[in-house]
């Protein structure tokens, strides 16, 4: 084996040791699977270079080509303050990253028979047999400034849930934004909430949305309706369906809705870009959260897990290889493909993009200019981390950090465009790819 390859095996394995080992994806060097070493390289003295110039306190990147693991980075600081480095087994808020483990959920019941798509929510959330929708008063009108409310049109389905097409929003910029504040229901974060998610869907019921069902795509609360839904479905808690359907059979041992107390300290520190530079976020909210001390009561299925990279390395992984790891099938591969077609023709507005069961979907590279491939799928974070799934390149890549607001910052853009330029050849076949054997503790 020549020196070169054999040392990227070796810092990989090495960067998998520890507890990270026991639920690694399989191990090889870049070039093996059609990365070039000197270009993978830039991924490394970018990603430097931005911590080292205190833009942002601490990264993890994953690069997994045809189910390698090719490329596996920590840089910088996941607590500044305490001088502690950055852990290839931290533990991150997932934020919107979440809610593609939640819209799985909602597959693995649509598939049992239990959902149907086409299904109204107000079969499991009698709430919503009626909802309203709020219509901003025309400018110049008499009382213009003011809102009415006008009933929807038809009920809200499982797939406007899936697709952000509820027209349900976090109740920022809505025309009755006051009545969410009163109701204590407004921005994405529920850690914080003393209530089980059924009952905080069941008082959004009775809020004004943004838009008539199925008309507009309006990023809200329509995940976290969902995991309530999975709930009443399945008669299990959100978190124990997860564990026993999801995490347990995928072998992501550090997912969760909240902390254990003796993980506490692989929990990443959040921070803020400022004018002045990186400050640590402010303790209540969305900052650092209520994970390890805190109500534990609400889980938020839009918003709410915790993870580890190569936990959620393996989740993707699994959608990636048409639902299923190692031997264990989650879903079928048709249902991975319904999921990540285009549901929403020209509703989501990104161009060259629309929007599946989930997940953010290319359509077409050229008006979407950026790297990629069309079918090429994923979603991101309030945290400034990303991922993204291309299906012709057999590859997965993932960009975690624990910041907000990021301030304008220009890292996660250019990860995809590293990642994509690092490609010199197709993916190998899985049987051209020689394995390294996984570390022992």
């Amino acid at each position: 084996m020549p020196v070169r390859r054999l040392s990227w095996l070796v810092a990989i394995i090495l960067a998998c040791a520890g507890s990270v080992a026991a639920q690694s994806l399989p191990l090889a060097a870049p070039d093996q699977v059609g990365m070039a070493r000197d270009r993978v390289d830039r991924i490394r003295t970018v990603m430097q270079d931005y911590v080292d110039h205190g833009k942002i306190a601490g990264v993890v990147t994953v690069v997994v080509r045809a189910g390698r693991v090719s490329v596996f980075e920590a840089y910088g600081r996941m607590d500044v303050e305490r001088n502690i480095p950055m852990r290839k087994d931290v533990i991150l808020r997932l934020a919107s990253m979440s809610k593609a483990v939640t819209s799985v959920a909602a597959m693995i019941l649509v598939e049992e028979g239990r959902l149907q798509l086409t299904e109204p929510v107000s079969r499991y959330i009698p709430a919503f047999k009626q909802t309203m929708v709020a219509v901003a008063a025309a400018p110049g009108a008499p009382g213009s400034g003011r809102y009415g409310v006008v009933p929807a049109r038809r009920e809200i389905t499982i797939r406007d849930l899936l697709t952000h097409t509820a027209g349900i929003s976090y109740g920022q910029g809505n025309p009755a934004e006051a009545q969410y504040k009163a109701a204590g229901i407004l921005g994405w974060y529920l850690g914080d909430q003393t209530e089980p998610i059924l009952k905080i869907a069941e008082r959004l019921a009775g809020l004004p949305f943004d838009a008539q069902p199925g008309e507009k795509f309006v990023y809200g609360y329509n995940t976290d309706i969902l995991g309530a839904v999975i709930e009443k479905a399945s008669g299990l808690p959100l978190d124990q369906f997860f564990r026993t359907r999801i995490f347990d059979p995928l072998k992501m041992v550090d997912s969760s809705f909240f902390l254990p107390p003796e993980k506490r300290d692989r929990l990443a520190t959040v921070y803020s870009a400022g004018a002045s530079g990186l400050v640590r976020a402010a303790e209540p909210g969305m900052g650092q959260g209520d994970y390890v001390e805190g109500p534990r009561a609400c889980f938020s299925g839009g918003a709410g897990l915790l993870s580890t990279p190569m936990d959620y390395a393996r989740f993707l992984q699994m959608l990636l290889n048409g639902g299923e790891l190692d031997g264990v099938r989650i879903l079928g591969p048709k249902t991975v493909e319904l999921m990540t077609a285009n549901h929403v023709g020209t509703l989501y507005s990104a161009a060259g993009t629309g929007f599946g069961l989930g997940f953010e979907v290319t359509d077409d590279v050229g008006k979407a200019g950026r790297y990629g491939s069309v079918g090429t799928y994923g979603w991101g974070s309030a945290y400034y981390q990303r991922y993204f799934i291309d299906p012709q390149e057999k590859l997965i890549a993932i960009f975690y950090s624990q910041l907000i607001p990021a301030g304008g910052l220009d890292l996660d853009a250019k990860y995809r465009t590293l990642v994509y330029q690092s490609i010199v050849g197709p993916p190998p076949a899985d049987a051209a790819v020689k394995v390294a054997p996984a570390p022992k503790k």
